[in-house]
Formats: structure tokens, sequence, C-alpha cells
């Protein structure tokens, strides 16, 4: 693991480069001999017969993607949490991760310590462990990157790109959560609050996904927003999508939140980082589908069906008619 640290404060000034290794980042590798102590430059990944490897890469910029006010355990726990979800959308196993840290001038040995300390609680609760990365220092915001491996057996992996006509659509658990969270959060709701929690730590369904391994067609995780997640397996699938905005699960919360006008049914479809799993399967795997569901102990509800067609997504509202959505979610560029 690489450490670049010229420019960052410590305790007593500057940071030192191979305590801050062995005290705050070689523990994460829980003794894991492919880390090698994170003593060299890379790590060692023996490949096993019978498995292929997923890799993974999120990056998340303060200002963009968290607030600069949140702490430091919950920004390390949010970041392995949504590359896990990637890991979780094409049914694979959490095996271990890399991280990279691009540090402004402000960060000190106490908010490292309180990093590392969210990442161990999570990598303990995922089971993966840290295997190495790099960090270096930065005059702008704070951006700190995952990159997390995982393994299916041979052939396994879920895509986007096989969702066939007459397939129904399904999602788990609920959606619109978290994009209500972080209007919340912005106006200073506290990190109490259970939007603002979904919004900051969410749920990985890295064991449903893995049980749906044989059942989905496709499937994505829902990061930019169900229209936009669905619009991507849409279009690597060569098909399109009709969703009934009745059967969109909405837990109490949003519920309200709707009925108060403090969100709509545009921004629930929207709004994205919700992290639920959006997929497809054909209709006579719907009792094991369910027994998936059962089993990972996460609701799954039948919200679409697939069509042939110029890989667009049909929202429909109460009334049978379509509902025309001003964005269908987040944008990158």
């Amino acid at each position: 693991m690489n450490l670049e640290t010229g420019a960052l404060a410590g305790d007593r000034g500057k940071l030192d480069e191979f305590d801050l290794i062995a005290s705050v980042f070689a523990p994460l590798t829980e003794g894991d001999e492919r880390a090698l102590g994170l003593l060299d430059d890379a790590a060692v990944l023996p490949q096993a017969a019978g498995r292929d490897t997923v890799i993974t890469t999120d990056t998340m910029v303060e200002g963009i993607h968290f607030l600069d006010a949140e702490p430091p355990d919950v920004i390390a726990r949010r970041l392995l949490r949504v590359s896990l979800s990637d890991l979780a959308s094409m049914g694979a196993e959490p095996a271990a991760y890399f991280l990279n840290l691009t540090l402004p001038a402000r960060t000190n040995k106490e908010w490292l310590s309180s990093f590392a300390e969210g990442l161990r609680v999570d990598q303990s609760a995922f089971g993966v462990r840290l295997l190495g990365g790099d960090t270096t220092h930065t005059k702008r915001s704070l951006t700190v990157t995952a990159t997390l491996l995982g393994e299916v057996p041979t052939h396994c992996a879920i895509t986007r790109g096989g969702a066939r006509a007459g397939d129904d659509i399904y999602v788990s658990g609920t959606i619109g959560d978290a994009s209500l969270g972080l209007k919340m959060l912005i106006s200073g709701a506290d990190n109490q609050d259970a939007l603002v929690k979904r919004f900051q730590l969410p749920e990985p369904r890295v064991s449903l996904g893995a049980k749906l391994r044989g059942l989905a067609t496709a499937m994505a995780d829902v990061s930019d927003g169900l229209a936009a997640d669905l619009v991507h397996i849409c279009r690597a699938s060569k098909v399109s999508a009709t969703v009934d905005t009745d059967s969109i699960p909405l837990s109490v919360d949003v519920q309200t939140g709707l009925a108060a006008g403090n969100t709509d049914m545009g921004e629930i479809l929207s709004g994205g980082d919700d992290y639920e799993l959006v997929f497809t399967a054909s209709p006579d795997t719907a009792g094991r589908i369910a027994a998936a569901s059962q089993f990972a102990e996460v609701p799954i509800t039948h919200i679409g069906r697939i069509s042939s067609g110029a890989s667009e997504v049909i929202v429909l509202g109460p009334d049978g008619r379509e509902i025309k959505l001003e964005t269908t979610g987040y944008q990158h560029f």
C-alpha cells in the first residue's frame, strides 16, 4: 500500500507514512496473506478453480456524494456499501477490497482512525478485508475510492443484458427513501432520522443477489434511480419495460412524505441512492423468487413487465395513462 502524507496534519505535525499503514490500515487486512502485510506495492490473489472474479470500483467526492460535515466512519461505511451493492447486482459474493484516499491538508490521524473504524465495522459484517490501496493529498475536496472484488461460479454472474420479452420486473425493499432522506439531511435533519440513515447507510442486498443466480435474467442496483437503472437494463438487453406506479413499494415514511407534498412519484422513481435490486425473471420462476426473498429476509415486489421494443421505460399512473418523467435519474456527466 502506498501512502503519501507530506501535507497532512497529524497530532504532532506531519503524519508518518509507515506508522499510519501499520496502526490504521494494516489491522483491516486481518492477517490475510494476500495483502502481504501492506508492505508491498501490490497484492497477490490466487485464482480459485471454477470461480470468476467480479471487480467494481466506486469514487465518492466531498460535496457531491456526501456532505463535508458527515462523520468519517459513516463516509467509510457508505463507500463500502455502494460498492458491495454493485457486487450484489451481479450475484457475486464479496471477497476483498482496495482503498484509495485523496486527502486535504486538514486531515489528521483522528479522522483517519474514525474512517478506519467504519471500514472495520462493515468489513466484518459483509466478510471482506482490505488488501491494499493508495493515499495521497490534495488542495481540493476529499475523495475516496474503493475497489471491491467478489466471486461467482464460472459463467454465473448476472448482467444487465439478459432480459427477454415476457419477463416480469421485480424490485427489492422500498424505493424513494434515500432521495427524501438526502433532502432532509441538506435541510438540517438529525442523522438518526430513519430516512437520513437510508441515504447514509444503504443496505447492500448481497445475500439476495447471490440467491438470484440462475433466476434473474438481468439485474442492476438502484443507484441512479429506479427508472434510470431500468433503462440501463433495457438498453443492454435491447428490450422495453412497462412499470405500474401503483405497484412501486413505498415505506410508510415515503408515503407520508408523498401525502404531505414533500416528494412526488417522479422524484421517487428518479431519485436514486436506494441501492435496492431491480431485476427481471421469467414468470415461471415466481415461486423460486419468493423463496429467495424469504431466505434473504428481503421483500420483493413485482412492478412490471418486459416487452420487445426500443429500449424505453414506460411508466403508467393509477389511471393506466403514461406518466412522462422530467428525468429518469442521476446523470454522471
